[in-house]
């Protein structure tokens, strides 16, 4: 089969070349971004692609939703590669295909009215090694992947469909009365208690071996694996230690798992996509940034099932053990609608996070706005983090959160567990200990929340230095810091419903500034075995 090439020079691609020659210069397209940065950041330039194109038609492509097209996928990335690269064009249509693998200077361009949707066939998926909630295991191919691979994007405006409905489970207390009766009735089967539904008896046998964390446990021969592949489902788009990577104007929607999960990248654009998967989605994710380095997340939005935007680098002996930390990520510019948290950090962060800047975005219903979250048995530091102008509303939880108790559970869930005792017992310090310090917030407005902000810290290792200014907080109840030190409340605003505005235990060296809650211009603070306290 012959394919038409295209060799005419694209705008897109001068565009790209003057970035990569002009990163440090003023007419560089993100230098916006880098305004007032507060830690060094190199320019994160557009990937390189070269000018030739072609149709996924002149490779026996088939866009009517029923012809499988992995093969001419397969076959025009192939062609593309053996000239250095180039554009493969997805025209209007709905192509049905296997997963699609991204190499060396290669761009997917997916027109508007196109819809890549994947196959919800078991056998398309390899099961492959991987890194999966910061762990090393195992877990079915990405629909879209890429290893090792540099210069890559995913452009043209159109859809990206993970057909995620045919291999999540869904829990009863996640849908509605009819909704749940829908979907037993398309078949599947439940577990004993009846409260969450399997699409398959592979999916119910992998969530008998696995932890907590979704990863199965005792598996050793392919039979034990391939016993389990529903339940090795896989993420959206998994990029695995690429360079040069594009992220533009497409929707990513209903992923197995995760959307989207660079892991170990580096330079990354993501700009103007949507992501969605349904509120019920398990694990069901919008971005998961991992072990990445140079990163511009900006212009999106995000309606998901679980975290929306998140940062993340290993988990426990792992992810200590591999020593890639998350660094120098700037957000801004981006909504989020349904999600458990709209920024989150963790709670895989074994290897660090450092030097992120997160901007004028907006979290609208998500059931945590800012959410930090680690436990002990992690490691790892998350510090230099630079949060400022979040306008939030509707949160069921609390606008900001840094919690070092995660266990596992939504704030919502633990929320319901109820009220943990002040003391917690003393740990001795050790390469397990998780930090959180160094974290600058500030302009936040959040128009109804459950609780104002909560810091739930360990006494081994407090959170440390934290600064919160010039922010109103519209909430039940007030903000509630435990095991915290060096912590800076300057402007602060709580307007609580009931209780006292402030609540610290187990704190030290506490500064209130300019603060002020529902009893008045003074405002009202609980003190639990907390000292060098100052309210001016």
């Amino acid at each position: 089969m012959t394919a038409h090439y295209t060799k005419l020079l694209r705008p897109a691609l001068l565009l790209a070349i003057c970035s990569a020659f002009c990163a440090g210069c003023s007419d560089y397209e993100f230098e916006y971004l880098y305004k007032d940065l507060p830690f060094e950041m190199a320019r994160v330039s557009r990937p390189v692609i070269p000018a030739r194109e072609v149709d996924i038609r002149d490779f026996g492509g088939i866009g009517d939703g029923v012809t499988l097209n992995s093969r001419a996928f397969a076959e025009a990335i192939d062609a593309l590669c053996a000239n250095g690269g180039g554009r493969l064009v997805v025209p209007a249509g709905v192509w049905l295909t296997g997963p699609v693998t991204l190499k060396d200077n290669i761009e997917l361009h997916i027109k508007p009215d196109a819809v890549l949707l994947f196959s919800d066939d078991r056998e398309l998926y390899p099961i492959e090694e991987t890194v999966f909630e910061g762990l090393d295991t195992r877990r079915c191919l990405a629909p879209i992947n890429a290893y090792g691979a540099k210069n890559i994007a995913i452009t043209g405006g159109g859809t990206v469909d993970g057909n995620g409905d045919s291999w999540r489970q869904v829990k009863k207390s996640k849908m509605a009365p009819s909704q749940w009766k829908k979907l037993l009735a398309g078949g599947g089967f439940t577990n004993a208690k009846g409260d969450i539904w399997y699409p398959d008896s592979s999916s119910f046998r992998g969530s008998a071996v696995s932890d907590a964390f979704n990863v199965p446990q005792g598996l050793v021969t392919e039979e034990d694996w391939n016993s389990v592949k529903t339940y090795l489902r896989p993420v959206l788009v998994g990029l695995r230690e690429c360079e040069n990577v594009l992220l533009e104007d497409c929707l990513f929607q209903n992923s197995p798992c995760w959307n989207i999960h660079p892991l170990m990248c580096r330079n990354v654009i993501i700009n103007n996509i949507t992501v969605r998967n349904p509120w019920y989605s398990q694990n069901g994710d919008g971005l998961d940034v991992d072990s990445c380095e140079n990163v511009l997340v900006i212009n999106s939005s995000f309606d998901v099932g679980d975290d929306a935007i998140c940062v993340k680098s290993g988990k426990d002996e792992d992810g200590r053990r591999r020593a890639r930390p998350c660094r120098n990520l700037i957000v801004d510019n981006c909504i989020v609608f349904h999600g458990h948290g709209g920024f989150v950090v963790g709670s895989e962060m074994s290897g660090g996070v450092a030097n992120v800047r997160v901007s004028d975005c907006r979290f609208l219903g998500t059931d945590v706005g800012l959410r930090f979250k680690s436990c002990r048995g992690r490691g790892g530091v998350v510090e230099n983090i630079y949060i400022s102008d979040i306008v939030m509303m509707d949160i069921p939880a609390e606008p900001l959160l840094f919690d070092l108790h995660y266990g596992g559970k939504s704030a919502l869930e633990a929320a319901a567990d109820g009220r943990s005792p002040y003391d917690v017992e003393y740990v001795p310090v050790d390469e397990t200990t998780p930090q959180f310090k160094d974290i600058y917030i500030s302009g936040i407005v959040c128009s109804g929340a459950s609780r104002a902000m909560y810091f739930n810290g360990i006494p081994e290792k407090n959170i440390e230095n934290i600064r919160v200014e010039d922010c109103v907080l519209v909430s039940g109840l007030g903000a509630e810091l435990r095991y915290s030190s060096g912590i800076l409340l300057r402007n602060v605003e709580v307007r609580q419903s009931e209780g006292p505005g402030y609540v610290l235990a187990n704190c030290r060296s506490v500064r209130m500034t300019g603060c002020r809650d529902a009893s008045g211009p003074s405002p009202d603070v609980y003190r639990h075995n907390s000292d060098n306290v100052v309210i001016d």
